[in-house]
């Protein structure tokens, strides 16, 4: 529960900015009909600070750079004022969670102020407040976020950016000393995230679950037509467009399971209201960049099953899928049909998981994929696998091995082999891939290796370490969040060296290991 009064700010707030923020509203989500959410204010927030800001997600919004400066800004994206033009909201849906139907689910937390476009020509993007307080679908709970989740999020969401894997952005995070219970009182916080959309499958579900085919049919056309207007035209499945569109779906979120894998990323949580219609990564909760490869590594510790176990997520994708599918089936309109349009996704994942490994051994785009590419692929994991070796350690030494020239001697490879136990294993390995490397351009090789292997991503240590200095909780320390904003330019530009932070890079502490991330936040 929420323990701060909050009605104490709610009269001292002014009903909107006077400057002008830069923002053009449109609002397209607003016009489907009050049966898709409830307009509503945040719940202001008292004594608001910045805690980090996206100057990069900033200029896609085409917001003003002095206005995102100002008190008024802090205010707007702490949800204390409305910005003029916007049409605040909280959505509803359903879903399954931990593969259980959940029944109605909703926008607990979060407030969707709309949808904006920098200039008439760029893509409109939506923008939403999470941990703005309670909506009509809270379920009990106090509608705020707290710090530690919110830097988390905020961070990663512009990590994954940089990362070029498809995903919601942050614009902000603001925090506040009013205090919020989970498993003991911590302070809370509000995210300002971004998105062309942020349509799940359960809001397809919600409509399907409650007989509403004529609700599912306007979101269905409206998904469509905003964002797969291919579909209309299409001559797939006999010009059906449902059908068309849960392929398009099924292949986009095929291609993220593949970039999630390749980069050693973990969701924790990916229930079917936490799965993105245009196959975004969203909803950080209890997420985790691998450290030591297991594919069976579980990042959530309120995942005693293991359901979302790290080797699970693409078969996970699948059966999310297929209840996207069961949803659709009243527009499709005949079941095998949906099962067929379900079936690109066993293609495109094996393909795509294929093409980013590949890209990771500096092949891909260089030499024509070869018989023994996939053994390569296998070979190399299985070693990784048995000694837990550093995921991102060993493909970012693997690609200084390649810039450095295969031609220089066992020596050479010293600092990747140091990873292993097993050397004679690993040099059997290595041999296969320096034959496979013979006549693709080294130079060619390592600018891919160096553009796909990421030096930096978000450690759990790191957003930890961050965290607790945006906490102030050692002896005598102030709130400090130039931890939040350092690791930020780091993510933002991953592949770079960025040198005198090499600390950012390296093995993670032994007490790594002990941090457990809930589903509570």
């Amino acid at each position: 529960m929420n323990t701060t009064s909050e009605g104490a700010v709610a009269d001292a707030v002014s009903d909107s900015v006077s400057a002008d923020s830069g923002l053009r509203w449109n609002n397209r989500f607003a016009t489907l009909g009050p049966a898709f959410f409830t307009r509503l204010r945040s719940t202001p927030l008292p004594d608001p600070y910045w805690v980090g800001r996206s100057e990069r997600t900033a200029r896609e919004l085409g917001l003003d750079a002095d206005w995102f400066a100002s008190d008024e800004a802090l205010a707007a994206f702490t949800g204390n004022v409305v910005l003029p033009g916007s049409d605040p909201l909280a959505s509803v849906y359903s879903g399954h969670q931990f593969g259980v139907w959940a029944g109605q689910l909703g926008d607990g937390r979060a407030i969707l102020l709309g949808e904006t476009a920098a200039k008439a020509e760029t893509p409109a993007l939506e923008l939403q407040l999470k941990g703005a307080g309670r909506t009509p679908y809270s379920r009990m709970g106090d509608g705020r976020a707290v710090l530690r989740s919110s830097i988390r999020e905020f961070l990663c969401s512009e990590a994954m950016h940089g990362l070029g894997i498809p995903t919601t952005r942050a614009l902000s995070v603001t925090g506040s000393d009013a205090r919020v219970r989970r498993e003991e009182i911590e302070t809370a916080a509000v995210v300002a995230r971004v998105a062309p959309s942020f349509v799940r499958f359960g809001h397809f579900e919600h409509f399907a679950a409650n007989q509403k085919e004529d609700e599912l049919r306007t979101l269905a056309d409206f998904v469509i037509d905003s964002f797969y207007p291919a579909c209309r035209t299409t001559d797939r499945f006999g010009g059906n467009a449902y059908a068309a569109f849960l392929e398009a779906v099924s292949e986009r979120t095929a291609a993220l399971m593949a970039q999630w894998q390749a980069v050693g990323f973990c969701h924790g949580v990916m229930n079917t209201d936490n799965m993105s219609i245009l196959g975004l990564t969203i909803d950080y909760g209890p997420f985790q960049f691998l450290d030591g490869f297991d594919p069976q590594h579980i990042c959530n510790h309120s995942d005693t099953a293991g359901r979302y176990a790290f080797n699970q997520q693409p078969n996970v994708a699948y059966w999310n899928l297929f209840c996207l599918a069961q949803a659709l089936l009243p527009l499709i309109g005949d079941q095998e049909v949906a099962v067929a349009a379900l079936e690109s996704y066993k293609v495109v994942f094996p393909r795509e998981f294929e093409a980013r490994m590949r890209a990771k051994l500096g092949l891909e785009g260089l030499s024509e994929p070869a018989e023994g590419d996939r053994a390569l692929i296998e070979g190399v994991l299985k070693l990784l696998a048995a000694e837990k070796v550093d995921w991102m350690i060993f493909w970012r030494r693997l690609s200084h091995h390649v810039r450095n020239g295969n031609d220089k001697g066992d020596g050479d490879a010293e600092p990747v082999r140091d990873l292993f136990i097993d050397r004679a294993g690993f040099d059997a390995w290595l041999l296969s891939f320096s034959e496979r490397h013979t006549g693709v351009p080294r130079d060619a090789a390592a600018r891919l290796m160096f553009g796909t292997n990421p030096k930096f991503v978000l450690r759990n240590h790191l957003g930890q370490q961050a965290i607790e200095l945006a906490q102030g909780t050692s002896p005598d320390a102030a709130k400090d969040f130039a931890g939040v904003d350092r690791l930020l330019k780091l993510l933002e530009t991953p592949f770079e060296e960025h040198p005198g932070f090499d600390q950012y890079a390296g093995f993670p502490p032994d007490w790594a290991s002990s941090i457990e991330i809930s589903c509570s936040s």
